[in-house]
């Protein structure tokens, strides 16, 4: 965060978590404003939020209405996960409407929502109306980018990898929300630091939208993001937060030119990419 942006905040709320949340507003409001026309989508991080408190969730309701209004699609990263109807109020509250009195609400209104898929189809089913009925997508994790996940998705279960049965359950799970580009309303999120099972689960989830993390500042690389495409260059959404939001540090500029910055590292990215990949822009 640009200094002069807290010191800013500061000085009109006080050092308050309110300050903090309006700070994090102005920041993202300015990249949104320089990123919308190059960049599809945000990944707002729902932790970075939930920190500051409420003042901080009213901000993250505030930037996906923003992005919304920019036409960007917004993907809240919350990695939920639950059963029965603590799960269907999950899922109210990031991708459904809600029932007060006689009137309908939509808390975050998001596009789509990462979740966690260990407690099985009882806590996706609640999930898979709301996609049906509002056009809604998930994600739900595979072969996450970490160092340390293959701890237990590279593990085995008669011969198939755990990351493997979970991309087949994300198959299954979308059987009946298939769109007009052949893929479904349920995706997975894989890595790009894992280039070999990147390719091989595209292979073997044809209908899967990817959601690939890892690309920037985790050290995944353009050369291993090809596998994540189909032979049309659809089917994946490659994910960049700190390199681009970071990126005035890289350049060592002026810390007021963070957007401009970060809107050059996306293109730097988006021409890397497509270098490496041979897919139109």
């Amino acid at each position: 965060m640009p200094e002069y942006i807290k010191n800013k905040a500061f000085e009109k709320h006080g050092v308050t978590l309110k300050a903090a949340a309006e700070a994090i507003l102005v920041f993202n409001k300015s990249l949104i404003d320089a990123l919308f026309d190059i960049v599809p989508a945000i990944k707002p991080q729902a932790a970075y939020y939930e920190m500051y408190g409420w003042e901080g969730v009213r901000v993250l309701t505030e930037t996906i209405s923003y992005a919304q209004s920019k036409d960007m699609f917004v993907i809240t990263d919350g990695k939920r996960n639950d059963i029965g109807t603590t799960m269907e109020a999950y899922a109210a509250a990031h991708i459904g409407s809600v029932a007060v009195g006689d009137k309908k609400f939509t808390p975050f209104g998001s596009d789509a929502l990462t979740v966690n898929g260990y407690l099985g189809t009882d806590g996706i089913a609640p999930l898979l109306k709301i996609c049906k009925e509002n056009d809604k997508g998930i994600f739900v994790l595979a072969k996450t980018s970490n160092p340390s996940s293959g701890e237990l998705q590279d593990k085995c279960i008669d011969g198939t990898p755990i990351y493997a049965a979970m991309g087949d359950m994300c198959e299954k799970w979308g059987d009946d929300t298939i769109g007009e580009y052949g893929y479904s309303a349920i995706g997975a999120v894989v890595g790009a630091t894992y280039p070999e099972q990147l390719s091989e689960l595209r292979k073997r989830l044809p209908h899967t939208m990817f959601l690939v993390p890892g690309y920037g500042a985790q050290g995944g690389g353009a050369e291993g993001l090809k596998g994540a495409f189909d032979e049309n260059g659809l089917g994946a959404i490659v994910n960049s937060s700190r390199a681009i939001m970071c990126a005035y540090k890289k350049e060592g500029c002026a810390e007021t030119d963070f957007a401009n910055a970060a809107r050059r590292e996306a293109l730097r990215m988006r021409e890397d990419i497509v270098r490496v990949t041979g897919l139109s822009k």
